[in-house]
């Protein structure tokens, strides 16, 4: 690995292999493995990155769906607990390409922190970039950081704001999740909750958004994000249980888009039992020229 260079001002939100390299051991630099499920389970790591567990302790535990926000001072206490400071730079990776990673970026910037990018590509892209890993193992002792969380109103929403959300003729709400979930033919993976979708959202699957585990470029995302918005800028972003609903999230930033939200019960929330409207079929309002 070169001798760093200065990490100077993120590029965007998102940043490849090459540019993580070369500053990858710079002072102030904090990275993060935010891999899920069986990626978590993996042998290897990009060297000095830090487990941003999203299925443990940085989701709330007291609340029944999975993976919401945890409150700010849970927040803040594991950030500095993980050695993370107000003047650091964050880059977040995951196993699957962009996946978790996603949702860990926009949990930082739900909490006020805007020096944090996603890594293209992830892991693989590091790997086959011939760049260096490292074996997981016991984490090392690093001193506490200063970490604070500053909760931004409006970044993280409630199945309330998603109701007036979908009433809105200034709004849209994108479901990242499969057409077939979407439509309620394919079954819902969690048990107990009702197939369809939420009347008057529309459907863009996060994975439509990629390639080989790299975010298109991004007058494709505009491409796809313009034909369902319209000239509507006020986007909000649902998934399974709040996680893919991020990519959506992700990739609408890299588009140009500002105004965006994500329901952090996601169908989780939505699709229980309950009064809260759910359809079947494809989605309601359609594509807009």
């Amino acid at each position: 690995m070169s001798t760093p260079i200065p990490i100077g001002p993120l590029p965007g939100p998102l940043v490849d292999a090459d540019w993580l390299e070369q500053r990858l051991s710079a002072p102030g630099l904090v990275v993060f493995d935010a891999s899920v499920g069986a990626h978590r389970r993996a042998e290897q790591r990009i060297p000095g990155a830090r487990p941003f567990d999203i299925d443990g302790a940085l989701s709330d535990h007291a609340n029944p769906l999975p993976h919401t926000l945890p409150a700010p001072d849970r927040f803040t206490e594991e950030m500095r607990s993980l050695g993370v400071n107000d003047a650091d730079t964050v880059v977040i990776y995951d196993g699957a390409g962009i996946y978790s990673s996603a949702r860990a970026w926009w949990m930082l910037r739900a909490m006020g922190f805007d020096q944090v990018a996603v890594l293209d590509g992830g892991l693989r892209a590091w790997a086959e970039a011939g760049l260096p890993l490292e074996s997981v193992g016991s984490a090392p002792a690093r001193p506490r950081g200063d970490f604070t969380a500053r909760p931004r109103a409006g970044l993280v929403v409630g199945s309330g704001e998603v109701a007036r959300a979908l009433a809105d003729p200034a709004s849209v709400v994108i479901d990242a999740r499969s057409r077939g979930r979407f439509s309620g033919v394919a079954a819902e993976p969690r048990p107990g909750l009702r197939s369809g979708h939420m009347p008057g959202s529309v459907n863009l699957p996060f994975t439509e958004l990629q390639h080989d585990g790299r975010m298109l470029p991004e007058p494709q995302l505009y491409a796809a994000f313009s034909s369902l918005t319209g000239d509507r800028a006020q986007l909000v972003f649902s998934c399974g249980s709040g996680v893919t609903a991020c990519v959506l999230a992700l990739g609408a930033e890299l588009a140009g888009y500002r105004e965006l939200a994500v329901y952090d019960g996601s169908w989780s929330e939505w699709g229980l039992p309950s009064d809260l409207p759910v359809v079947t079929g494809p989605e309601s309002r359609g594509p807009l020229s």
